[in-house]
C-alpha cells in the first residue's frame, strides 16, 4: 500500500503541465525524498486550503444558505478567508512575487464588491464589515 501511494505521488510530480520549478517547490514543501517512510506526514502537508465543508460553513453564516454561493456577502467572506490564508503565507514567503500579485487581485476584487454591496445596501454592507471586522 505504502509503496503504491509514493509511486502515485511520484505519477504525480512527473506530470508534464507542472514545471521544474513548481515540482522542486513542492518536494520542498513536503520536506521529502522519494521513496518516503513517513507517509502522514506528506499528507498534513498536501492539505486543503479551503475543503468543500469550510467554504459551505462560509456561505452558510454570511449568504444564508449553504447553496446561495451567488450572494455578494458570502463571496466577500469567502475572500477573506482566502485573504488571510494567502497573507500568512506570503509572511512565510517574502520573495514569492507571483502570490503577491494573486493576493493584490483578490484584495482589489473584494473591495469592489464591497463598493457594489455599499451602494445597494448599506445596511448590509455595515454588518458585514462588522461581522467580518474589516476596517472600512
Amino acid at each position: 500500500m505504502e509503496k503504491a501511494i509514493i509511486s502515485l505521488i511520484a505519477d504525480f510530480l512527473s506530470f508534464q503541465l507542472f514545471s521544474f520549478k513548481f515540482k522542486t517547490y513542492l518536494c520542498r514543501q513536503i520536506k521529502i525524498k522519494f521513496p518516503a517512510s513517513n507517509l502522514d506526514a506528506i499528507f498534513k502537508k498536501l492539505k486543503m486550503s479551503l475543503t468543500k465543508e469550510k467554504k459551505s460553513g462560509i456561505f452558510a453564516n454570511f449568504g444564508g444558505n449553504e447553496t446561495n454561493t451567488g450572494s455578494i456577502e458570502g463571496q466577500i467572506a469567502l475572500l477573506t478567508e482566502r485573504i488571510s490564508q494567502i497573507s500568512t503565507h506570503l509572511q512565510q514567503n517574502k520573495k514569492d512575487f507571483s502570490t503577491h500579485r494573486g493576493l493584490m487581485q483578490l484584495v482589489g476584487k473584494r473591495r469592489r464588491l464591497l463598493n457594489y454591496l455599499q451602494k445597494h445596501n448599506l445596511q448590509g454592507y455595515r454588518e458585514l464589515i462588522e461581522k467580518l471586522g474589516l476596517r472600512k
